[in-house]
């Protein structure tokens, strides 16, 4: 039977030969932005966050090549205008050219340039000038250069949006024409967000509510452009319970695809949970998207699919800080979608237009009414065409698509049509096809967006392959709509690596493992798709198979365990224990074979948000877990999978590990970072900055083993056993607390010796970004790759999100920054190492219906070694045979045939991650010889406390540094 990689284009290249309709939406024309142009809007307006706004300077540092004592370049970042940076002009003149370079200290993607001169006249003004950006301050690109006018007037810069950390300002003349060499600045900003707004000269803005005072805190406050002016409702005399509205009339009917927020000067009032809806006539509402903004002074922006509306209704429902009932707000803006659509050709397969009763022409879904939808032929059942069903768009120019948004029908108690798997792909020519995204999206009315890495594409193409609830061979939607970038960055995947397709669930990602007897995905969420409860002891589930791409759901129900926030490990004979979670006391157990789950032997101490591990001797250690059960006392427990039992520790407490949490031992225990080693020991590496060996063998025993350097507490950071055979760990990131606490960017390498005993600790320095709710993927070649996480611990919000993977090479104990990810992956999102070498990330939310945070996707990162210099995929080595080929003794050998020559080996184990854990990965460089003919002989280690008894990837990796897929391996 044909996989459906090689089912997909026969059936397509039949399937399209067929007689397809051709329509044109018809809309007004519209000014498609690229970000490349002049700046067209005042760029003192706030506009909540989105285009463009300066960045916030904390922690920023300034060099310049010349200064006058007194004038020093520090002045620039000060927030005064009356200090200034000068460059030396006594006892001698420094001559022309000068410069300033600001180091941002993290890297941003950036695209202004803002520069306030001298405010006290006009002397050292800058004229010609170059500005350049960089990633290490040492390679520099030209972003813009010109000849500023000799004014005291604030010179904005925009430019294509590139990531730096670094931007450079150089003078190569001044502006008096007086001839004299030094040059002055007052304030130099570097500004970020390209999306625009839309103008708001024509708005008519209304509320449910105002303030009494005569000419003060009206609705029209929110749109006149000063950040110190507000909207409130009343607070003098009677206030008025939520929920309250405001509402905007844009005076015609305009493309829409977001909602920018920014809160009042003071706290009270700040929006908390909102909802947003439109309407044609200002009468009927429709939601459009619903969420929940943080408490703080942050901007806040909401997009959505693209709607055509004149009027948008934002609707408090809470105050974010639970401090009373005003609503508040400086500025609202509208996002412009209209750089999202225009006189695009949709072609179909199929559509309904023959139903006197229903129009089911393709137009509908471009429409932006979800009231009306396409659908498939079905009115004749007899020429009711089956699967696949394509809807194709042409957009008549090329543009950075980075992204599709899918809102099935939405006839009331009539979900017929709904797309279940489905395959989306972009074009430059209409003939040559590119996959972006595949999948299988759940069964109901919600929209279904769907990012990816940006491509240039004029075509866009949405290929259903089945019907989500196996109702009949239609397909259906009420709106499809292409989300495009108004800017983009050329990938240089030799370099930065490269983000293929995204991969669509029927669940958020929560948890995920790696199979070993196919190398397929099983992810989870809880008893639900897109949220967590008490539990009800079900789990929904469903796995990816890399191969044909296909997603297949499941819900497991036999077990009776939600196995929301558990320990997971792979044992010996390759099973998948899950313990703990909601239903804190059940252990559940994957069985490849039969791709079924079983239960085990119930915790003897109900926990959730435990660690655990596997042992050199083949059984499971867990601790922890104050998340579920009751609070305290989660010691360790031991399992023996064999037996199937549980049995204590009592040599083995949890107090040690405890970190010092805000809030107490319900999060003080959470998520150890367990690292198995020699006779049955367990090592502690964090979150809590002491260390910690544990012993399992009888009652078990523990033994300090210091702390991790000047590190403080890490919680929900990263720790990853990198090179076993030499016992190095790399730490990264974390927070002291689980939530409401800002981040590090500390780096660790710990050096284990013989258990009981203290290892080394190594400061490495920073890496490039402070994140926690990261997740970090040992590679083949002995890097690792941390990827996501936020900037700020705060659960279920996309906000300060790092969308900019690190790359870690212990051959220099340095960080490089990767490609931007498209969607971003913070709390309960996970990553894992595949067989061939790539990085599987995904999920992050859980947070229910609507939460902006949900994110239902799983994406696929290629590293650089998996690419040439000149950006084409490198040729990958293949291991044709292995002898033994499957069952490989501790200590022996392994025959290894190449199809070409090779330098290295190692073993990488099969991995399992949530909540930012992943116990089960550990890499082993191996030691080979060279035997002739492109056949090695390579020395597996004889230590099950470096090599873990059980599943192994085994890697050949070529002197070009490229890794073959892997072969799977049992060390037994």
């Amino acid at each position: 039977m044909l996989g459906l990689s090689a089912f997909i284009p026969f059936i397509l290249s039949t399937y399209l030969a067929q007689q397809t309709t051709s329509l044109t939406l018809k809309l007004p024309s519209r000014d498609i932005r690229t970000g490349t142009g002049p700046e067209q809007y005042d760029p003192t307006i706030p506009v909540a966050g989105i285009a463009p706004t300066q960045l916030d300077r904390a922690g920023w540092t300034v060099t310049a090549d010349s200064f006058q004592p007194g004038c020093e370049p520090r002045n620039v970042l000060d927030g005064t205008g009356g200090s200034w940076w000068e460059t030396e002009f006594n006892p001698t003149l420094s001559p022309l050219p000068h410069n300033i370079v600001i180091d941002m200290k993290n890297s941003h993607v950036i695209n202004g340039f803002r520069m306030l001169p001298r405010q006290d006249g006009p002397s050292g003004n800058i004229g010609q000038h170059t500005i350049e950006t960089s990633l290490d301050g040492t390679s520099w690109t030209q972003v813009a250069s010109g000849t500023y006018a000799n004014n005291q007037a604030r010179k904005t810069t925009l430019f294509q949006s590139r990531p730096a950390r670094y931007i450079r300002l150089t003078a190569k003349s001044t502006a008096e024409g007086r001839g004299y060499p030094y040059v002055t600045v007052g304030e130099i900003n570097v500004l970020s967000g390209p999306d625009p707004t839309l103008p708001r000269d024509n708005w008519k803005v209304t509320a449910d509510s105002e303030n009494p005072l005569p000419n003060q805190h009206r609705a029209l406050e929110a749109t006149d452009g000063a950040s110190t002016t507000y909207w409130s409702t009343q607070f003098d005399g009677a206030t008025r319970g939520f929920p309250h509205t405001f509402t905007i009339d844009q005076g015609s009917a305009k493309a829409v695809s977001g909602l920018t927020y920014l809160g009042p000067p003071t706290s009270r009032g700040r929006i908390g949970q909102y909802t947003i809806e439109k309407s044609t006539d200002g009468t009927t509402w429709t939601p459009v998207v619903s969420g929940n903004w943080t408490d703080d002074a942050k901007p806040k922006s909401t997009e959505f699919g693209v709607v055509t509306v004149q009027y948008i209704r934002l609707t408090a429902l809470s105050e974010a800080g639970n401090r009373g009932t005003i609503t508040a707000a400086s500025e609202i803006n509208l996002l412009d979608g209209s750089r999202q659509a225009t006189d695009f050709t949709v072609t179909v397969d199929s559509e309904e237009v023959t139903n006197a009763t229903e129009d089911g022409s393709a137009i509908n879904a471009l429409d932006g009414d979800p009231a009306t939808f396409w659908i498939t032929k079905w009115n004749n059942i007899q020429v009711s065409p089956g699967y696949p069903h394509f809807f194709k768009i042409d957009m008549q120019a090329s543009y950075a698509v980075r992204g599709l948004s899918y809102l099935p029908r939405q006839t009331p108690g009539n979900m017929q049509g709904n797309i279940g798997q489905h395959l989306i792909e972009t074009s430059a020519d209409g003939s040559s096809w590119t996959a972006v995204a595949r999948g299988t999206w759940e069964d109901d009315t919600q929209r279904k967006v769907v990012n990816w890495r940006d491509v240039q594409a004029r075509y866009l193409r949405l290929t259903a392959l089945t019907e989500a609830g196996n109702r009949g061979p239609w397909a259906a939607a009420a709106e499809i709509q292409p989300i495009i970038q108004s800017t983009f960055l050329t990938p240089s995947p030799e370099s930065a690596g490269q983000w293929g397709e995204t991969i669509n669930f029927p669940l958020i990602p929560v948890a995920a493992a790696l199979i070993p007897s196919t190398s397929e995905v099983v992810v989870w969420s809880a008893w639900n798709a897109d949220t967590f409860s008490d539990g009800n002891g079900r789990t929904v589930t469903a796995t990816y198979n890399p191969s044909s791409g296909i997603v297949t759901q499941s819900i497991v129900t036999n077990t009776g365990h939600d196995m929301f926030c558990p320990g997971i490990s792979l044992t010996a004979s390759g099973l998948i224990v899950v313990a703990g979670g909601t239903n804190s006391e059940k252990t559940s157990v994957y069985h490849p074979d039969s791709r079924s789950w079983s239960s085990g032997m119930n915790l003897i101490i109900p926990r959730g948000y435990n660690s655990q591990a596997t042992l050199s001797g083949g059984g499971v250690f867990t601790i922890g877990g104050s998340w579920s059960g009751q609070l305290g006392g989660k010691n360790g427990e031991y399992y023996d999978p064999v037996a199937n039992t549980w049995s204590l520790r009592p040599g083995c407490p949890v107090a040690p590990i405890i970190t010092k949490d805000a809030e107490g031992v319900f999060r003080a225990d959470n998520h150890a970072w367990l690292f198995a080693r020699q006779n049955n020991s367990v090592f502690q590496a964090g979150p809590s900055k002491n260390m910690n060996w544990f012993t399992t063998d009888g009652q078990g025993s523990t033994t300090p083993a210091g702390t991790r350097g000047n590190d403080n507490d890490a919680m929900n950071g990263n720790a990853i056993m990198y090179d076993a055979l030499a016992g190095k760990i790399l730490t990264i990131g974390g927070a002291p607390s689980y939530i409401n606490s800002y981040t590090t960017s500390n780096a660790h390498i710990i050096t284990l010796g013989a258990p009981n005993t203290t290892p080394n600790v190594t400061t490495i320095g920073s890496a490039h970004y402070a994140r926690t709710f990261h997740n970090s993927v040992v590679l083949p070649d002995g890097k690792v790759l941390i990827v996501g996480g936020v900037n700020y611990a705060t659960l279920f919000s996309d906000d300060t999100s790092i969308l900019y993977p690190e790359l870690f090479n212990p051959a220099t104990n340095s960080f490089t920054v990767m490609a931007p990810m498209s969607i971003p992956r913070n709390y309960h999102s996970v990553a894992i190492l595949l067989a061939d070498g790539t990085v599987f990330t995904g999920g992050g939310g859980l947070c229910g219906v609507g939460c902006a945070a949900n994110h239902y996707d799983a994406q696929i990162f290629r590293p650089p070694y998996l690419f040439n210099p000149d950006q084409t995929p490198a040729t990958r080595p293949k291991i044709l045979s292995t002898n033994p080929a499957k069952q490989i003794p501790l200590g022996s050998g392994i025959t290894v045939t190449m199809d070409s020559p090779v330098n290295r080996f190692s073993l990488v184990r099969f991995g399992s991650s949530t909540h930012s854990v992943n116990t089960d990965q550990r890499r082993v460089p191996l030691a080979s010889i060279t035997g002739g003919g492109n056949m090695y002989q390579v020395l597996v280690p004889k230590d099950p406390g470096v090599l873990v008894p059980g599943p192994w990837m085994l890697f050949a990796i070529n002197t070009q540094g490229v890794p073959s897929v892997a072969v799977t391996v049992n060390i037994q």
